[in-house]
């Protein structure tokens, strides 16, 4: 249910049932990675190491992890159409929290059928509740409303203080006293959240409800009426978006594929004498975003305001040139490698500072497009369809993870950071004509902290 008329108690200049979503999507992400930061790790572990794993090889790992991250968002498309038609956000996220409690509670069971359905229960349950969560999130603000990307900032710190917790917990966890454990804490972590969603309830009344039994009139006349030609342009821009989208997580996901096994191999990890684990890098990404999300965020509102070009398509095009170029400091730690037989942990310290920063300028700026721009009968089914696209992304980083065994880290690094710059600047090219396809979406935002 649009938020427009309803005046919510804020904390921090935000409504709070902004911090309910965010504590929940945080114990979500930190089920979600701290599963992620072992899954590939666990894979190739050999059978006879003391910590067994499964003993696969390095390729057969990274397939299965390109078609697991793919599917996990690829189920955001019938998790979104399931809340847009039967069951509404708000219940989606509630039923996705249960199915992946049940999906990683599952994995800690040490047999071949727990592993396989685990996986199952987890693709179910992040497709109920991540295209949802995410589309509650921008029913808390009105339209117009300059604060909206900035909750989406705040939002995707949430996220990723999860991400960097359970890198560093899961992640020591499963390389130290056993990776099912590892996978039973991520369990813990979800069982959180979920009770937190459940508290937060009188903060979310008018968000995420169904629109078949919505009192308000204007919003269930318009699931009935058909797109206007604006509307169809603004999906047209979105779908043109979502490639930058694609592109930007078929590079970013390396980090859980490509670059982890990287680190665990080729990188010399001795820091005074105590070898950093592996999984740890994974916490890099996260940490950097806590740190420097609400400076970016804050960056691009002060352009805004000042008049300068600061649109969500812009900030997107940007990210993704920025995030390509970190991957040239991955190729250094190629040439290291090839050079010396190890390369130095600042090569993987600056690369994902640079992904980082390029993440923060596409991803939860994309997340808070969708919102400005989808119709509202359809504002869950295309935030699915943007987690699809995300779930393409990641699919492509396992291929492209996979082509390192023919190729080389050197020439699949190299060829990654110079694709992104060039696919970049070309979009960069057409950005003006794509954007008056938005009709003014983004024209009038101001800041309405304070008025009715």
């Amino acid at each position: 249910m649009n938020n427009s008329a309803i005046k919510q108690k804020e904390l921090f200049g935000h409504p709070i049932g902004l911090y309910v979503l965010f504590f929940t999507e945080m114990w979500e992400r930190f089920s979600y990675y701290g599963m992620r930061a072992i899954l590939v790790l666990y894979l190739v572990a050999k059978t006879t190491d003391a910590n067994a794993g499964l003993g696969w090889t390095n390729k057969e790992a990274l397939a299965l992890y390109g078609w697991y991250t793919m599917l996990v968002y690829v189920a955001s498309i019938p998790g979104g159409w399931i809340a847009d038609k039967i069951l509404g956000q708000k219940k989606s996220v509630l039923y996705g929290g249960i199915l992946l409690v049940a999906g990683h509670s599952v994995l800690a069971i040490e047999q071949m059928w727990a592993f396989y359905t685990g996986l199952g229960l987890i693709i179910a349950g992040v497709g109920m509740l991540k295209p949802n969560i995410s589309t509650m999130v921008g029913g808390l603000y009105k339209p117009g409303d300059i604060r909206r990307d900035k909750g989406f900032t705040i939002f995707y710190i949430g996220i990723n203080i999860g991400a960097f917790l359970a890198a560093l917990i899961v992640g020591y966890v499963g390389e130290t006293y056993g990776w099912h454990y590892g996978f039973g804490l991520a369990g813990i972590g979800m069982a959180l959240g979920l009770l937190q969603y459940v508290a937060g309830q009188k903060h979310l009344k008018h968000v995420g409800n169904f629109l078949g039994v919505s009192e308000n009139i204007e919003e269930k006349e318009a699931m009935k009426k058909p797109l206007t030609k604006i509307e169809k342009d603004r999906i047209v821009v979105l779908f043109i978006s979502f490639l930058l989208v694609i592109i930007f997580w078929g590079a970013f996901e390396q980090a859980g594929g490509l670059m982890n096994i990287y680190a665990k191999d080729k990188t010399n990890r001795m820091l005074m004498g105590w070898e950093v684990p592996a999984s740890w890098f994974q916490s890099l990404n996260a940490m950097f975003i806590i740190f420097l999300g609400t400076s970016v965020a804050g960056y691009w509102a002060h352009r805004k305001l000042k008049g300068k070009v600061a649109t969500s398509l812009f900030k997107m095009i940007i990210g993704l040139i920025i995030m390509g170029t970190g991957f040239f400091f991955m190729s250094a730690a190629a040439g290291q490698y090839e050079a010396d037989g190890a390369s130095a942990m600042y090569w993987l310290v600056l690369a994902y500072l640079f992904h980082t920063v390029g993440e923060l300028c596409i991803s939860p700026v994309a997340l808070s497009y969708i919102t400005k721009l989808a119709p509202l009968k359809y504002a869950s089914i295309m935030m699915g369809v943007y987690f699809a696209m995300t779930g393409f992304g990641n699919k492509l980083a396992g291929l492209l993870g996979e082509s390192a065994s023919e190729l080389g880290e050197f020439t699949v690094f190299t060829g990654i950071a110079v694709f992104c710059v060039a696919f970049g600047l070309l979009v960069l090219l057409f950005r003006k004509k794509l954007e008056t396809l938005t009709h003014g979406a983004e024209d009038n935002e101001r800041d309405l902290t304070g008025e009715e």
